[in-house]
């Protein structure tokens, strides 16, 4: 996998929290295979924080009252990512640790509206790795504008999941004109981990904060 610069993991709206999927109340289609998919997520973010790189968790969240939802019920999609309803959570067994940035969103776009620019340049990120969902609607929207940013994209493609699987095909040609070399395989990123060299923004403020201790 080609990168460039210091590198950071954002994961997407992979929400649900401890709700079964036919149980939930939230009105957005799924293609099939996230069972499949949970186990590699998960791997790679556990690699991925081996490796020194930093992990930025994503989740849109809207009112109950659904005032800050906007044209969002325009579309295919019902009311969805409620405040409060248990299934807004981040999937189980998806937990960020207390360094790490979640960051909460009211549109598709994790750039939109949100403070991940903040935390972008914090990292001093060139590359942008990109896993959760929907691929055709918040994965699709955040890598357009991670490209219009000037960043360095990869998607990771078997760590996505689409509305459909048509959307999902669809979505990732659409990355791929954008940035040719934006699509990549799980089993690509890991070997990359390998020899990845550690976010250094996270390194220095790890020993700013250590030598700030009383001894």
């Amino acid at each position: 996998m080609n990168t460039a610069g210091n590198t950071v993991l954002i994961v997407v709206d992979i929400q649900g929290g401890d709700v079964e999927q036919s149980a939930s109340r939230t009105e957005i289609p799924h293609m099939a295979g996230r069972a499949e998919r949970a186990p590699r997520v998960r791997e790679l973010i556990s690699r991925t924080r081996e490796q020194g790189i930093p992990v930025v968790w994503i989740q849109e969240v809207h009112k109950p009252n659904l005032v800050d939802i906007g044209r969002e019920l325009d579309g295919a999609e019902g009311p969805h990512c409620v405040e409060g309803w248990p299934e807004t959570e981040l999937s189980k067994g998806l937990q960020p640790r207390p360094d790490e940035f979640l960051i909460r969103k009211r549109r598709y776009s994790a750039f939109f509206g949100t403070e991940l620019e903040i935390v972008l340049k914090a990292y001093r990120a060139q590359t942008l790795i990109l896993i959760g969902g929907l691929t055709d609607v918040c994965v699709h929207y955040t890598a357009v504008d991670a490209h219009q940013h000037d960043y360095r994209v990869r998607v990771v493609t078997d760590c996505v999941g689409g509305s459909s699987q048509e959307a999902h095909d669809a979505a990732l040609r659409a990355i791929h004109y954008l940035q040719r070399d934006a699509l990549v395989e799980q089993a690509e990123v890991l070997r990359w981990l390998e020899s990845a060299e550690p976010n250094p923004e996270v390194t220095r403020a790890d020993r700013t904060h250590l030598a700030g201790r009383p001894a």
